[in-house]
């Protein structure tokens, strides 16, 4: 790619830093393992490209913009602070990281000149884009969201419904609940019915987390808290996830939410891709959107427009171009915590264990307000993970700060709190 240079990478794991440097063209004699910063800077001067174990080492070297795709919310907070310390921009990929801490971090970046941003390739951060570019066209969001990661396939003839490697058969009756369905309020809630009988997609805590991105970036609200998710052909999204005076489910304009795509075998679907249902000011521009072949719902005041395409990474180099050529983000512009996901035992849990990820199947994460963290409180999910629980935890409780050991000297907590005292200093 024109203009991007790839010349250091940090992990704990060598051999997967080779394979990334191999990826980006390079071979393994232009390749340098540093353990000082004074060989990663020599090497750098040799035009090598550099392998660091310790991210700190690579903060002093001549590098615009730091991307942080860890996965771990702990690390995330500690390199993106210290990059943004060193001067450098901040490609944040680590979406546990950006819900917990996010704001704080674009504050801090903010006020140093510098960005911080998600990146393209990642839902979150292409719903904020869309989101953005629909606003900036004058059209009202009714509601914005992404497909789940894959489709759910209905095939009438061999009387299956199948996702990924999972088969499920249903008898030829059932047509009339996974076919297309009227655009009636009948059909909205038939259109969720079908999430209870045979949804093959399971909204995982990972979705819940993309869409409080979303909210926080875009100041888009959760309908309800564990959101509605609907199984939908993409022809029915328009019709389920809009108002419900205009025959929908959702209780008011501004929305943020996820549906799992049902697709016979012959149809494109949107598996990854992300989405806008919408509404126009003016009859005229109401008339182009269906001209033009959008969706629409039943009335004609509702409008699908989707973004099909997920290419993860592989479009993340825009970001970083965007962030340091033109030096803007490419994520949110007002990034707000305005929600966290909190979770709950969805198993017991015992005094002892240590709080899972937002991937793990025990939680049940749900988006709510956001809030300071203070005894009794829910605390946020991604701060709360790794961290050893105090108590038994049963079915059904939320996970809340004195159930568990905290971290209060990791970088994590320490923005955390400061995140607190900046957007909530009332509290």
């Amino acid at each position: 790619i024109a203009g991007l240079d790839v010349p250091v990478v940090a992990d704990l794991n060598v051999e997967a830093a080779r394979t990334a440097l191999r990826h980006a063209g390079w071979d393994d004699d232009d390749v340098v393992l540093c353990e000082s910063e004074a060989v990663a800077q020599r090497a750098f001067e040799r035009g090598k490209r550099v392998i660091v174990v310790d991210a700190s080492l690579m903060m002093n070297l001549p590098i615009d913009i730091v991307v942080e795709a860890t996965g771990v919310a702990a690390a995330g907070a500690r390199h993106a602070r210290d990059a943004i310390r060193h001067g450098k921009h901040v490609a944040m990929v680590t979406k546990e990281t950006d819900v917990a801490v996010g704001p704080m971090l674009k504050r801090m970046a903010d006020r140093a000149g510098l960005v911080y941003t998600a990146v393209d390739g990642d839902q979150h951060g292409l719903l904020m884009g869309l989101v953005s570019w629909a606003r900036e066209l004058g059209l009202e969001i009714f509601c914005g969201g992404k497909a789940l990661e894959f489709d759910v396939v209905y095939d009438p003839l061999r009387g299956e419904l199948r996702c990924e490697n999972e088969r499920r058969t249903v008898p030829e009756s059932s047509f009339d609940l996974y076919g297309p369905t009227p655009d009636t309020p009948l059909g909205s809630r038939l259109k969720l019915r079908r999430s209870e009988l045979g949804g093959m997609c399971r909204l995982h805590g990972y979705d819940v987390t993309e869409m409080t991105l979303a909210a926080n970036g875009t100041g888009l609200t959760p309908d309800v808290p564990e959101l509605h998710c609907p199984v939908a052909h993409v022809t029915e999204i328009v019709d389920v996830l809009c108002p419900r005076e205009r025959g929908g489910v959702l209780g008011g304009l501004g929305r943020v939410d996820t549906v799992s795509v049902l697709k016979f075998p012959h149809e494109a679907g949107l598996a990854g891709g992300v989405f806008v249902v919408v509404g126009c000011a003016t009859a005229y521009a109401r008339g182009i959107l269906r001209a033009k072949g959008h969706v629409t719902n039943r009335s004609g005041d509702a409008f699908l427009i989707t973004r099909a395409h997920h290419l993860c990474g592989v479009e993340t180099p825009l970001s970083l171009l965007a962030a340091v050529r033109l030096g803007v983000p490419t994520g949110a512009s007002d990034f707000q915590p305005r929600f966290d996901v909190v979770a709950e035992a969805a198993e017991e849990f015992r005094a002892g264990e240590t709080i899972p990820t937002d991937k793990s199947p025990r939680l049940r994460a749900s988006m709510r307000p956001a809030t300071p963290m203070m005894p009794g409180a829910a605390v946020p999910l991604h701060v709360a993970s790794g961290a050893r629980l105090r108590r038994t935890v049963s079915v059904g409780e939320t996970i809340t700060g004195e159930m568990i050991e905290p971290a209060e000297e990791t970088p994590l907590w320490q923005l955390r709190r400061q995140q607190d005292a900046a957007f909530f200093p009332r509290a």
